[in-house]
């Protein structure tokens, strides 16, 4: 009797253990239901991943199409590489398995079981690793990769920048002449508006829906399409820059 009274007084009429009680059940189901979600999400993500992807660097001057299989190899899962592989991206000579490591990460490995590279989502059909040294790697759907590849072919050419008012104020070529690791050459024309012949753009590279333009230097101007077809200065401004196709 005396305990119940000490307990009712500790917490206002309520004795401690009742009210840690819930918490304790919240506990429980976590360590109870958790590891069985995780095995949920590792099992939807291998499924979600079986199929083709394209392989490349973040410009897509190397590409490697990859098949991710669900038959089970001793370690991992197979994978399928086409010829070339190789020779475009060397490191992928290593590539004998896949699989889910963790929630959220798909591994490309040796025969052994070491990483070569692991990918992370970072958006819908799009993955994103690193190796050291050398820099970031996509994997990506492969008729998605296919479909950004013919886009890039059409950046390609005579492109003119204007203001807000449509005045043409500057002209820029886009090539398709590698600058590695990432990027391609641009060509400013003549007679530049200061603003733009101050940035001096040589390089470009199409990159997640917009077009980079990048100096000497390093600075980097980002343009997104619009809903007229045109590609805007980013963030935009009062006296927008805008890109158009000559």
């Amino acid at each position: 009797m005396v305990a119940s009274v000490a307990l009712d007084k500790i917490d206002g009429g309520t004795p401690v253990w009742r009210k840690q009680r819930p918490v304790l059940v919240v506990v429980a189901m976590l360590m109870a239901y958790g590891p069985a979600a995780s095995a949920q999400d590792a099992s939807a993500l291998k499924k979600n991943m079986i199929g083709q992807w394209e392989l490349s660097t973040t410009e897509r001057s190397k590409t490697c199409v990859v098949t991710l299989r669900g038959e089970t190899l001793p370690q991992g899962f197979k994978v399928d590489l086409e010829p070339g592989c190789a020779a475009s991206l060397p490191f992928t000579k290593d590539i004998a398995a896949w699989t889910v490591a963790g929630l959220d990460i798909v591994r490309l490995q040796t025969a052994t079981g070491e990483p070569v590279v692991d990918f992370t989502e970072v958006e819908s059909g799009i993955l994103e690793g690193r190796r050291e040294n050398e820099g970031i790697y996509i994997l990506q759907n492969l008729a998605e990769a296919r479909s950004l590849a013919r886009s890039m072919d059409q950046m390609i050419g005579d492109w003119t920048f204007v203001r807000g008012n449509g005045k043409p104020i500057c002209g820029i070529t886009l090539t398709n002449t590698e600058v590695p690791p990432d990027n391609f050459q641009a060509f400013l024309k003549p007679k530049c508006d200061e603003a733009i012949a101050n940035l001096k753009p040589e390089v470009w590279r199409l990159e997640r829906g917009e077009i980079l333009l990048m100096s000497a230097s390093g600075e980097t101007w980002h343009f997104q399409a619009d809903d007229n077809a045109q590609w805007r200065l980013v963030p935009d401004s009062a006296n927008p820059l805008i890109l158009m196709r000559q």
